[in-house]
């Protein structure tokens, strides 16, 4: 699930299919959990805050400086001297014209570049971190389909490694979430682990279709897929060059399945034995030429 923070007493979450659920009077707020959303929010937002923060500390020390102290060759007058004088002392750029006089000032520029010291510290740590982040760049099928595979009807979507290295012992799984109500009339959401053909494989480098048999034992026999069920698929491997655990995620919803649809073949071969991989078909799909019901 994706956090957003939205107020002291309430959060916007969003799901699983990317459904908004909003979380009321949650002691969870902003400043709780600071780092963790300081490392997830988008390079954007974190830079666009931490430009917001180096300017109002510049700003606040400007204006102390203004008041308290005495800054050689800065006018009384324009905040914008001492603002740049701040910006000097912050950065140990080097004094030029202007300099502190006096023991106020001379205090307000020891604080301030402590201040300095601890921000790059912590700016530097944290895009280190936001960096270092081991993150998977897998492609999955914008849809998932269900046709026959052996003469059974067969729910299958798709992944591919965006990148040119390896994930090693890749293990995929796909759980149904959908809502039940039980004999009481207690209303409750039920997670349902599918079985899959294969589920796990020792290097996952170009594609993998993962296929899950509806048969007897299928969570999904004789059941209908409505607008409240979820295909949650979760991915987790070792990512051969920095050599870390990664992971990555999709959902699957109603309208995202197809029917008696089957995808086009993304792989041909060469006379000159070249394996060529056509991305441009991957979320592709045809209907089938045999219909079959859904008791089978």
């Amino acid at each position: 699930m994706i956090y957003r923070w939205y107020s002291h007493r309430q959060q916007i979450v969003e799901g699983f299919g990317g459904a908004k659920v909003v979380l009321l009077n949650t002691a969870s707020s902003f400043w709780n959990d600071l780092y963790h959303r300081l490392l997830n929010i988008s390079w954007a937002m974190f830079w666009l805050i931490i430009s917001c923060v180096y300017v109002l500390i510049n700003l606040l020390f400007g204006f102390l400086y203004m008041t308290f102290a005495e800054v050689a060759n800065a006018s009384k007058q324009h905040l914008s001297d001492y603002f740049f004088f701040s910006v000097q002392t912050l950065a140990t750029i080097g004094y030029g014209n202007m300099h502190p006089q006096g023991i106020v000032a001379n205090l307000l520029v020891t604080a301030e570049s402590l201040v300095g010291l601890l921000g790059v510290a912590m700016i530097t740590g944290l895009a280190f971190a936001r960096f270092s982040n081991p993150s998977a760049r897998v492609l999955f099928s914008k849809v998932a389909v269900i046709t026959k595979f052996n003469g059974v009807p067969t729910l299958m979507f798709r992944m591919a490694n965006q990148r040119s290295n390896q994930i090693l012992e890749a293990q995929v799984r796909v759980t149904c979430v959908r809502h039940e109500v039980s004999a009481e009339g207690f209303r409750m959401r039920r997670f349902y682990d599918l079985a899959l053909i294969r589920s796990e494989t020792p290097v996952f480098f170009l594609t993998w279709l993962v296929m899950h048999p509806i048969n007897e034992a299928s969570p999904l026999h004789n059941k209908a897929i409505d607008e409240d069920t979820v295909l949650v698929v979760t991915l987790i491997g070792i990512d051969d060059t920095f050599s870390q655990t990664i992971y990555a995620r999709h959902d699957y919803r109603m309208h995202d399945i197809r029917l008696q649809h089957h995808f086009m073949d993304v792989i041909t071969e060469t006379q000159s034995d070249e394996v060529i991989i056509d991305y441009s078909y991957f979320h592709k799909t045809m209907p089938d030429l045999e219909e079959f019901s859904d008791n089978q």
